[in-house]
């Protein structure tokens, strides 16, 4: 990559993290709601991150540091030289853009390790393991079909990918420890109400009301 490149791609991305800011400036904060869709599914929340005991969830670490070490040289070798994979690789699936999607594998799989392996949106992570990896079986299969000396280790990867997109990423993964945190956000737009509101707010609900007061009216 030459400098002048280099240089542009990083004035681009500078500048269009400024615009972004620019525009965040304007824009009401969209942290109420997104804390107000957690809010809904706080108990699916709560079983996959903390379901798992701490053996299981040792287990699941096992997992993800094996899957997320061993599939980053994957990621770097597509990201080395994306022309000789797009053309070996991708252009057998007939896809447009190959030279995109060759970078759209290996970023994938490079970002995708390592948020697996720190356990830092793991479903994330995952999915774009899972993708990768179900790419790759589909392209195995169409070139040399059920042949399970080719598939055997695709399998593994997208098993292990699987299996940690539905199970999450056990208690120790930054997404467990970021979960008190989230739970708190929860409950400050979402607050409990107070015992006294409780029962003032029962005590006028239309039911308390005796039939026989609306009888005196009529």
């Amino acid at each position: 990559m030459s400098t002048s490149l280099l240089l542009e791609l990083i004035g681009g991305f500078a500048g269009g993290c400024f615009a972004l800011w620019l525009a965040s400036q304007s824009l009401p904060s969209p942290r109420n709601s997104v804390l107000a869709g957690f809010a809904r599914i706080r108990p699916t929340l709560l079983s996959y991150l903390t379901g798992p005991g701490k053996l299981a969830s040792f287990g699941l670490l096992l997992l993800r540091l094996s899957i997320g070490v061993m599939m980053i040289h994957h990621g770097q070798e597509k990201l080395a030289d994306p022309q000789q994979f797009a053309s070996t690789y991708v252009a057998s699936l007939h896809l447009p853009f190959p030279l995109f999607f060759a970078y759209a594998a290996g970023f994938s799989e490079l970002i995708g390790s390592w948020l697996v392996i720190l356990g830092l949106l793991t479903p994330i992570g995952a999915l774009a393991l899972t993708g990768t990896m179900a790419t790759a079986a589909y392209q195995h299969i169409l070139t040399a079909g059920l042949n399970i000396y080719v598939l055997e280790l695709v399998v593994l990867y997208l098993g292990g990918s699987l299996a940690l997109l539905f199970n999450g990423p056990g208690r120790f993964s930054f997404d467990a420890a970021m979960l008190p945190q989230v739970l708190e956000s929860l409950d400050s737009i979402n607050p409990a109400p107070e015992s006294g509101d409780s029962a003032a707010s029962e005590a006028f609900t239309p039911a308390a009301i005796p039939v026989e007061a609306f009888d005196r009216v009529g």
